[in-house]
C-alpha cells in the first residue's frame, strides 16, 4: 500500500471521528486522490474496517499500551488504530510493513516523539501473537484478553456496542448471535434488480459477460444478480444508461414480492425515496396503475424520479410530504407499503459507522415515529386492502413489537401470512411475518408484516 492511501485513510478517520458519515468521507476522499484501484481498495479496507472494530482495537490499545484508549490524543488513536488493524486482519501485508509504515505515519502528523510508544504498543502485539514477523507465521496466540461476559466478550471481539449484542442474544441465542456478529463485519455485496420491463436476466447475464463482468444469481429472487468482487464506477456496468436495472439488495427486492401489487391497482409507498422498492412494485405492475412514493425531502424525490427516468417508468407519482400527516390518501390505496425508518441493525456490514451512532435512546425516537407512521400509513388502506410493514432492522421492539401493538389497537385488521409455496414463504416464521436473517440468506436483515383491513 502506497504512502499516500495510508495518509488518506488517517485523514479520513479524522474526518470521520470529528462527526463526518463513513461513507461520506470515503466518497470524498477517494474524489480528491489520484490512488491507483488496489490502493483504493485498501484504503476503503482500512477506513471501514477500522471504524467497523473500532471496540477491539481500543480493547488491544488498552492492554497493550501504559494509557487507556481514551487518555491518548484521538489523532494518535485513530494512527494505532490504522496499525493493529493491519497486523490483526489484513494477512496480506507484512508485519515490517505494518509497524515501520506506522510508525512513519506518526512521525508525519506531529507524533514524533510518541513514534517510540507507537513501535512498542505494534511490536508487543507481534511478540504476544506469536508469529515470525514476514506474514507467514502462523499466530499461536491472540492478546486480546476477553470478559467471561457472554455479552461483553462477543461485542469486544467482534466490535459492537453492548446493547446490540444483547438484543440479538435475546432473540436468537449464542451460536447464532455470534454468526451474525461475524457476518456483519464483511464487506457488504453489490446486488443488481433487474427491471424486466426492458430486458431479461440473460440478456444481463451475457451483457456482463462479454464485459468480463462475474456475477451470481441469487435464488429465490428471480431478479436479482449479485457482483462477484467487482471494482469501479457502477455507471460504467452494462446496461446502466438504458435502465436495465438499479441496485437494491435481495432483502428489499422481498419487500415488494411480499407486498404482491397488481396492474392497475392504487399503492401507497409511505417512504419511498430514493425509490428503489417503488420502481420494483411498478415493474411488478407492469407499470400500469399508479403508485403514489411519498418522502419529505425533496432532494431524496429528485433521486427517485431520475432513477424513475432512467428505469422508464411512468406509473410512479411523486407526493412531498410527510407521511405522518397526508390526510387526502385516506382509504385511497388497494396496498400500502410502510417501509419504516429504523435503526438498521440488519444493514452494519453496509453502515460501518451505524453501530456506533444508534444508541438505546435513538431507538426509542425511532419507535415512537414508527408507531406514528404506521397509523396514519392504515387510514390510507381501502377495506379489504392490504399493508406491509417493513424494517431494515432486527429488533423486535421495532418489529414484532410495532405490529402486534398495532393490532392489539386496531381489531379491524389481522396479520396475513405469505402464501404457501409463494417466494415470500421460504421466509416466513411461525408467527407468520418473515425475518431475514443475513447469515443464513446472504442479504440484509429485513423484518416484513403484512396485515389486511376488514371489509367492514
Amino acid at each position: 500500500m502506497s504512502t499516500n492511501s495510508r495518509q488518506l485513510a488517517f485523514q479520513a478517520l479524522r474526518s470521520i471521528q470529528r462527526g463526518a458519515f463513513a461513507d461520506v468521507a470515503v466518497d470524498q476522499a477517494l474524489q480528491h486522490s489520484q490512488l491507483s484501484p488496489p490502493d483504493k481498495g485498501l484504503f476503503t479496507e482500512l477506513v471501514y474496517g477500522c471504524v467497523r472494530r473500532q471496540r477491539t482495537l481500543d480493547a488491544l490499545i488498552d492492554q497493550l499500551g501504559k494509557k487507556k484508549s481514551h487518555q491518548q490524543p484521538p489523532d494518535l488513536r485513530q494512527i494505532l488504530h490504522l496499525g493493529l488493524y493491519q497486523l490483526r486482519y489484513l494477512s496480506q501485508i507484512p508485519v515490517s510493513a505494518a509497524v515501520n509504515t506506522t510508525v512513519d505515519l506518526a512521525k508525519q502528523n506531529g507524533f514524533a516523539g510518541l513514534a517510540g510508544v507507537v513501535n512498542g504498543v505494534l511490536r508487543q502485539y507481534v511478540r504476544m501473537r506469536g508469529d515470525r514477523g514476514d506474514g507467514e507465521g502462523a499466530c499461536l496466540a491472540d492478546p486480546l484478553q476477553l470478559p467471561m461476559n457472554s455479552v461483553q466478550r462477543l461485542g469486544m471481539l467482534h466490535s459492537y456496542p453492548d446493547w446490540i449484542v444483547q438484543v440479538w442474544l435475546e432473540q436468537f441465542g449464542l451460536e447464532e448471535t455470534e454468526q451474525l456478529c461475524q457476518w456483519m463485519n464483511q464487506p457488504p455485496a453489490i446486488v443488481l434488480r433487474i427491471n424486466r420491463l426492458k430486458t431479461s436476466i440473460e440478456q444481463v447475464e451475457a451483457a456482463m459477460a462479454a464485459a468480463g463482468v462475474a456475477v451470481k444469481r441469487m435464488p429465490p429472487l428471480p431478479q436479482a444478480l449479485q457482483l462477484v468482487e467487482h471494482e469501479g464506477a457502477i455507471q460504467d456496468l452494462p446496461g446502466f444508461p438504458a435502465g436495465w436495472w438499479m441496485v437494491q439488495d435481495g432483502s428489499a427486492q422481498l419487500v415488494s414480492h411480499f407486498l404482491d401489487p397488481q396492474p392497475g391497482e392504487i399503492v401507497i409507498d409511505a417512504c419511498a425515496a430514493p425509490g428503489g422498492k417503488s420502481i420494483h412494485m411498478a415493474e411488478l405492475m407492469q407499470d400500469q396503475g399508479v403508485i403514489w412514493a411519498c418522502d419529505k425531502t425533496e432532494s431524496r424525490l429528485k433521486k427517485l424520479q431520475q432513477n424513475c427516468d432512467r428505469l422508464g417508468i411512468h406509473s410512479v407519482q411523486i407526493h412531498l410530504g410527510d407521511s405522518r400527516c397526508i390526510p387526502e390518501f385516506v382509504n385511497q390505496g388497494d396496498r400500502v407499503l410502510l417501509d419504516a425508518p429504523c435503526s438498521g441493525l440488519g444493514t452494519l456490514h453496509r453502515h460501518a459507522d451505524a453501530r456506533w451512532r444508534q444508541t438505546p435512546a435513538s431507538v426509542a425516537e425511532l419507535v415512537q415515529l414508527q408507531t406514528e407512521l404506521l397509523e396514519q400509513a392504515a387510514t390510507w388502506v381501502k377495506p379489504g386492502g392490504t399493508l406491509v410493514y417493513a424494517t431494515c432492522t432486527l429488533n423486535p421492539a421495532e418489529n414484532e413489537d410495532r405490529v402486534q401493538n398495532f393490532l392489539n389497537h386496531h381489531p379491524a385488521w389481522r396479520l396475513i401470512p405469505p402464501t404457501s409455496g409463494s417466494l415470500a414463504s421460504q421466509f416466513a416464521s411461525a408467527a407468520g411475518w418473515l425475518k431475514v436473517l443475513p447469515h443464513h440468506w446472504k442479504m440484509d436483515g429485513f423484518f416484513m408484516a403484512r396485515l389486511e383491513k376488514s371489509c367492514r
